[in-house]
């Protein structure tokens, strides 16, 4: 019977996919754990497997066309079937649903009919962000017959979102893993054992329920391992095809560090590129690729005779789209208004230099306005709000996000309980988030939780600009540049330095007093920086 796939919902806000690139066509013949597609969400592109044997019937989504989630993306079945029924959509809904019942059924009567030995841990695929469904297991830091102690850390593991380590809260003899490397599976499919060693768990691998679910993707290796034979045995991670077998992270790595993933070796499952391999990585002194790369002749560019119009229409990534909603969102649900002060730097530049005379200290002009925003958030807690509809949310604890240019759009990186850091543990903080935001290696928790966020553009030259309020929050702070100019002292015009800072505010939560208030606290504690040192 044939097989109705549609547009998977790979990440929590994905409402719409883009087909990337198609790696199986038309007639192909597919066996479980293929690469179908390459498809890109709002927030990567990710590899899209078949759960499914068959024969590539049709394809409803062609390469570089958007679609929302759900709609038809393919169809597998028998070579020769009759597929119209499908097309015109009056059995899609009648296609899956039996197998999954008979998965269902299956696992029911397993879970009734297995006794778990004194003293086992039965650990499954953990669910390790609120939209993950399934897992990559990137690497296992232990073996079978290790000791395993409460609080180790088992295995990295791929999410939608990011590669986490996941520790053990059972101590113990690892007595049996259930996905290997490089292997994907559902959340609560089998993971792995942990007992007295010597226990015999022969049972609880055919009998705990979770197990009979991941049937499909476990069959998928041995596939695999066909197809790499040749590629691994002559020290290349990419089948005979040409294509490179690696774990989407490892790609996404690759990418962002320019690293030409076919000089790289993997030691995943048949030789898969996983996210060590990427990383621990050393280009040799001269790679192939090197004398193309010093020799590339540049692209000879189209002369357009002066006055001729020109467009070119270059698709939105998925990020963007993202990033389009959320605002969009903020600024029309939101009625905005702004609020602009001209703060006297001369003393915040006095002491950033004594305190960057201390060892091992480098702070910055923002970590000395994040602390400010901390401090008088504190003073005016109206600010630190959330504005729902039959309520609003006083929140006790102050943290800042900070906003961070990145390739593919811009990011907030949180600090939680702000205020209770000092300016020199804010500049830490805030340029490993920095960094590591750059390179998409945040964590989902790290970017969520803000009460209040800052926008910095003063070192780009900007003097003064407006932000939209980064919701749930009730205000955004936009920082510009310090100018040095003419200023008004003790009636003298003197030379001095100034920055403007504008605060966005919600005026659902914010009154104009209220955010100019607080923008008289924040001006005192930054002209004062020894008032923010305690």
């Amino acid at each position: 019977m044939a097989t109705v796939i549609n547009m998977p919902r790979l990440s929590d806000t994905m409402e719409e996919g883009v087909v990337a690139k198609w790696l199986v066509k038309k007639g192909d013949t597919i066996s479980e754990g293929d690469i179908l597609a390459e498809i890109e969400t709002d927030k990567a592109t990710m590899e899209f497997e078949s759960f499914y044997e068959g024969v590539l019937l049709h394809i409803g989504i062609e390469e570089g066309e958007t679609a929302p989630v759900d709609q038809l993306l393919a169809i597998i079945g028998e070579e020769g079937e009759d597929i119209s029924g499908l097309l015109n959509g009056n059995a899609a809904a009648q296609v899956e649903a039996p197998k999954e019942e008979k998965v269902e059924e299956s696992a029911s009567s397993s879970a009734t009919t297995t006794t778990i030995p004194e003293g086992v841990e039965v650990i499954t695929m953990p669910r390790l962000s609120d939209t993950m469904e399934e897992g990559t297991v990137a690497t296992w830091l232990k073996k079978v017959g290790d000791t395993v102690e409460e609080g180790d850390i088992l295995a990295e593991i791929e999410t939608d979102k990011a590669t986490m380590e996941f520790e053990s809260f059972y101590n113990g003899t690892l007595l049996y893993i259930g996905i290997e490397e490089g292997q994907t599976a559902p959340v609560d499919v089998l993971l792995a054992i942990i007992g007295p060693a010597g226990t015999d768990v022969s049972g609880l691998k055919d009998g705990v329920p979770a197990a009979s679910a991941p049937t499909a993707k476990e069959s998928a290796p041995a596939k695999e391992e066909k197809v790499e034979t040749v590629a691994v045995s002559s020290g290349s991670s990419s089948s005979a095809g040409g294509r490179i077998f690696a774990s989407p992270l490892a790609k996404k790595i690759a990418a962002d560090k320019g690293i030409d993933l076919s000089q790289v070796k993997g030691t995943g499952e048949n030789g898969r590129i996983v996210k060590k391999d990427v990383e621990t990585f050393t280009p040799s002194a001269a790679t192939p690729s090197s004398p193309k790369t010093a020799t590339a002749t540049p692209a000879i560019q189209t002369f357009t005779p002066a006055g001729e119009e020109g467009f070119e229409e270059v698709k939105n990534s998925q990020m963007r789209k993202a990033i389009a909603r959320g605002l969009s969102a903020s600024k029309f649900t939101a009625p905005h208004y702004y609020l602009t002060i001209e703060v006297d730097m001369d003393n915040a530049i006095s002491s950033r230099k004594l305190i960057n005379e201390l060892p091992d200290t480098k702070v910055s002009f923002n970590d000395m306005v994040v602390k400010a925003c901390a401090m008088a958030l504190r003073k005016h807690p109206q600010v630190n709000t959330t504005w729902k509809d039959d309520v609003t949310v006083y929140n006790k604890h102050i943290s800042v996000g900070v906003a961070v240019a990145v390739p593919d759009g811009l990011v907030v990186p949180v600090l939680p309980f702000t205020d209770r850091m000092n300016i020199m543990e804010i500049d830490t903080a805030v340029r490993d988030l920095a960094t590591r935001a750059r390179d998409k290696k945040l964590t989902p928790q790290e970017m969520s939780g803000s009460t209040f966020t800052v926008s910095n553009l003063g070192m780009f030259g900007i003097q003064e600009f407006t932000s939209i309020i980064n919701q749930p929050n009730s205000a955004i702070l936009s920082v510009g540049a310090i100018v040095k100019k003419p200023v008004v002292k003790n009636d003298q015009v003197v030379v001095g330095n100034t920055m403007k800072v504008t605060l966005a505010c919600d005026h659902r939560t914010v009154d104009g007093a209220t955010g100019a208030q607080f923008l008289q606290t924040l001006k005192q504690y930054l002209e004062n920086p020894v008032t923010m040192l305690a």
